[in-house]
């Protein structure tokens, strides 16, 4: 059968437009919005005068993402714009432009922790409801490039590598646009969830410098930013170069509970008279017994971020370029190991022992830390100007971004005591280079009004790099733990402890060259009827193939003041070079068990013979992937519907109400973990051959198009302004986004896993629960802005709705309820140029439920990780700006 069109959500949503419709026009006449230029809510656009990327004059309300030629403002723009000011990036209290966006923007979410390796660091995002590689990130309207890191072990988010928005400077920003609609025929490939347009400033002069502290209600994870920019004057005919320099250090929180191991320290037996007496080791009484938590919570990161904008006319051109430069070093505890105990008979340490934590090296255990450090940069060169009555602007950009990867205050246990304790585990690079050729005119005397026609080329190289790490960070050694110690006569497991480093076999590199053309059509068909069409061609080298992608858009003001907006698009993604580069291995050990048990993995084994066992991701196109089902990755493709309205029945009064549904077939995702013994491969033929590298069996998974999805959703917004008189005036705006995404379509479990093991399952129910419930549906924010004469207060209260941390079965399932957060910033220019603030986020300090799943050892998870308001509760500041 099937599938409708449009489903319930979709439905409720015209409901919902219609109420709106009836109870907007009951208010009475519309006229023409009149706002006061009080610091703007969210789908408002900055009072301020800025210009727009195709060198415009951009006024109170114009908007440049999503429309070519004709300018267009926020309510007329026939698809959802949201639109943050600087001054609201600054009024957050955030330091980071992915937690700004999670503060203001209501379909954006941010999760907390969301797993292992990388990604705390580069913490991957949602948008609707769908990952943040589904988005497209673009700077003054050219196209950012993604990370180098993907995020194999995120829980929400796995497997993509976003934009990484905390390495662009947040005091470069004159302001960001969100579109919230899918752009992919306007924009190119991953605009499938929408855009996200970063403006720069242009100020030609002046300037201004902030330094901003603060810290958690608990005393810990203490921040410090400081923030310039600066803008002169460049030639004699009104160019500028804007300068931009920030700084971020943030220090690691832990919100863990303490220890409860019975003892940390070896104690001493003694037996007399056949009783026996165990007396604690001292050091027990003053152990700190939070050290082994302190994983549980955001990491150390420092942050060295510059950039520039700068435009020169020159004779019947304007000259442009932009570029940002960041360092990142960041560190984070991601595993705790206590030291060894010896047997004590009748005595339970209240910790599981391990063989890695070898006494020669850390007599006291040791908290294993992922280090990265990350250079990063892009450049634009650009010229625009004229030609027979055509706009064109042809630029190139190029980017990179150079991540190094390392473990400290680790060992590899196998090579001994003599182990290194810093490896070098793997460099991942990833580079872009995009040229645009881009050209728009105005047709006048074609139809009634006038047609607006665009068009253009893009050409894009891609090249992502990984190199393999230390050559001890991935080999296994023969050492033998020696009498006296505990686990005496055996070798520890093989690997670094918490990491693995990449081997040669894993490394690799891939590249490819993407080829584009794109027309965009716009008229209004009458005074009040806008019709908009835009088609985009795009040519893939490899195995992508070529996709077309097409957009009709409209808008209809049938009242003046009011209007109903939509569109129809199809989208379309292609893997990403680290989805089908990216691989690893993480090697684990045994002894062969004395007979009659001599079996390991069900292979007999001499008794004392050291096995080890793979746990592997395999890209796709390896020959051992598609032994085991694998197929080499498709693009996904999507097809976007949304409807919605507009409405300004007062000057003071704006509301926009839009309704969507997202449909994406073939979406890339990661298997579940395919756990195969060496006599399962041995029963296969197609399998057989593995035996050959994997003599004892292997656990695998790897990138497939596994699932398709449908995701519905509402978004609305709206703000009303009061002028107070002498009071001052007072902004108050509302938010709310409601996603909800389902499975349509699974592949099934390839017909070689089920012959050998009919449990295996290719996409469990863990993955798919991340995927459609690992994110709350429902965000709702409710903001206030007064402002008189020299004091500014904002205040903003967010409700996240319910999420859910799933398990391997549905007993370990976590269901944590819907959480109110409070914010407050109140600033005060103490002289004209001089502004002093003070705040706090999660006034309340508001706590996730405490239902996760308490490690007793390290006292972590009490929690859980998905939170999209964090973990580590309220957090105060103070900020100093001088503007120059």
């Amino acid at each position: 059968m099937a599938r409708p069109a449009f489903d319930w959500t979709l439905r409720t949503g015209l409901l919902a437009c219609a109420s709106i419709l009836t109870i907007a026009t009951l208010a009475g006449p519309a006229r023409a919005a009149d706002l006061p230029a009080a610091v703007p809510a969210v789908d408002a656009v900055p009072a301020a005068t800025a210009a727009d990327v195709d060198g415009a004059t951009a006024l109170e309300g114009v908007i440049v993402t999503g429309v070519r030629g004709e300018r267009r403002t926020v309510a007329d723009s026939p698809a959802p714009v949201d639109v943050v000011s600087a001054e609201q990036l600054t009024a957050t209290g955030k330091v980071g432009l992915k937690e700004v966006l999670n503060t203001l923007i209501p379909s954006f979410n941010l999760p907390g922790i969301n797993g292992g390796g990388t990604s705390w660091t580069v913490r991957a995002i949602t948008m609707r409801g769908l990952n943040g590689d589904q988005a497209l990130f673009l700077v003054n309207g050219k196209r950012r490039h993604g990370t180098a890191l993907i995020n194999n072990l995120a829980r929400v988010g796995r497997g993509g590598a976003p934009v990484d928005l905390d390495l662009i400077p947040a005091s470069a920003i004159e302001r960001i646009e969100v579109l919230r609609d899918g752009a992919s025929a306007q924009y190119g490939s991953d605009a499938i969830a929408g855009v996200i347009n970063i403006i720069l400033k242009k100020d030609a002069e002046g300037g201004s410098f902030s330094y901003q502290g603060g810290q958690n209600y608990l005393g810990d994870g203490d921040t410090r930013s400081a923030t310039l920019n600066y803008g002169l004057p460049l030639g004699d005919a009104g160019g500028f170069v804007q300068l931009a320099l920030n700084w971020k250090n943030n220090e690691a929180a832990s919100r863990a509970v303490p220890s409860r191991a019975q003892y940390i320290y070896q104690p001493t037996v003694t037996t007399v008279g056949g009783v026996t007496t165990v007396t604690p080791d001292p050091r027990d009484a003053t152990a700190d017994r939070y050290y082994w938590g302190g994983g549980y919570g955001p990491g150390e990161e420092d942050i060295l971020a510059a950039s520039y904008n700068a435009e020169l006319p020159w004779k019947d051109l304007t000259l442009y370029s932009t570029g940002t430069l960041s360092h990142r070093s960041s560190k984070k505890n991601t595993g705790s190991f206590l030291p060894n105990l010896a047997p004590v008979a009748g005595v339970t340490a209240g910790r599981p022992q391990n063989r890695n934590s070898l006494p020669e090296v850390y007599p006291n255990g040791f908290n294993a830390l992922r280090r990265i450090f990350e250079l990063d940069f892009q450049t634009t060169l650009g010229a625009r100007g004229q030609a027979k009555g055509w706009d064109w602007d042809l630029s190139t950009t190029f980017a990179q971004d150079h991540a190094q990867l390392d473990g400290q205050n680790t060992l590899n246990a196998t090579l001994g005591p003599d182990s290194p304790t810093y490896f070098h585990l793997s460099t991942h690079q990833f580079q872009q280079w995009t040229t645009n050729f881009d050209v728009t005119r105005e047709f006048e005397g074609v139809l009634p009004h006038p047609v607006q026609v665009s068009w253009g080329l893009e050409q894009r190289y891609e090249h992502f790099k990984i190199y393999p790490g230390d050559e001890a960070s991935y080999i296994v050694g023969d050492y033998v733990i020696p009498a006296g110690q505990p686990f005496a006569g055996l070798r520890p497991n093989p690997g670094l402890a918490s990491y693995a480093g990449t081997a040669p076999e894993d490394s690799g590199s891939a590249s490819r060259n993407v080829y584009a053309a794109y027309v965009d059509v716009g008229t209004n068909l009458t005074e009040n009827w806008y019709v908009g069409v835009a088609g985009r061609h795009e040519r893939y080298t490899g195995d992508v193939g070529d996709t077309t992608s097409g957009k009709l858009t409209t808008r209809w003001e049938f009242l003046p003041g009011y209007a109903l907006r939509g569109t129809i698009s199809n989208g379309f993604r292609a893997p990403s070079l680290a989805q089908e580069v990216f691989a690893s291995s993480t090697i684990s050990g045994n002894l062969c068990a004395a007979a009659p048990n001599n079996v390991f993995r069900g292979v007999p084994c001499v008794p004392g013979e050291y096995l080890t066992f793979p746990t592997k991701v395999l890209r796709a196109d390896s020959s051992e992937a598609q032994a085991l089902g694998a197929t080499p990755l498709k693009p996904e493709t999507s097809t976007n519907y949304s409807v919605g309205i507009t409405a300004e029945p007062t000057s003071r009064l704006r509301i926009t109400l839009d309704a969507y549904q997202i449909d994406i077939d073939d979406r890339i995702v990661d298997t579940s973990n395919l756990d195969l013994t060496a006599a399962q491969l041995a029963s296969q033929p197609a399998l057989a051959p593995l035996l050959t590298r994997f003599p004892q069996g292997l656990a695998a998974t790897y990138y497939t198009n596994a699932v398709s999805t449908r995701t519905t959703g509402v978004d609305l917004v709206a703000e009303y302004a009061f002028d107070l008189g002498e009071a001052g005036r007072l902004n108050l705006n509302a938010a709310y986004a409601f996603n909800k995404t389902k499975i349509t379509k699974q592949i099934d479990t390839p017909a070689v896993l089920k012959a050998v093991n009919p449990n295996l399952v290719l996409f469990d129910r863990q993955k798919i629960a991340d995927l459609t419930v690992g994110t709350p549906r429902k965000k709702l924010i409710l903001g206030a802005v007064w402002d008189r004469d020299t004091v500014t207060a904002s205040l903003r209260t967010t409700r996240y709705g319910e999420y859910t941390e799933a398990g391997t079965s549905a007993n370990l399932d976590r269901t944590f309820s819907p959480k109110w957060v409070v914010d407050l910033d109140i600033g005060w220019d103490v002289r004209p140029t001089t502004n002093i603030a003070i705040g706090a986020n999660n006034l309340f300090d508001e706590h996730p439920d405490k239902i996760g799943i308490v490690n007793a050892d390290t006292g972590l998870n009490q929690f859980g990780i998905f939170s999209p308001y964090g973990i580590t509760g309220g957090y105060y500041y103070a900020r100093l700006t001088q503007r120059f």
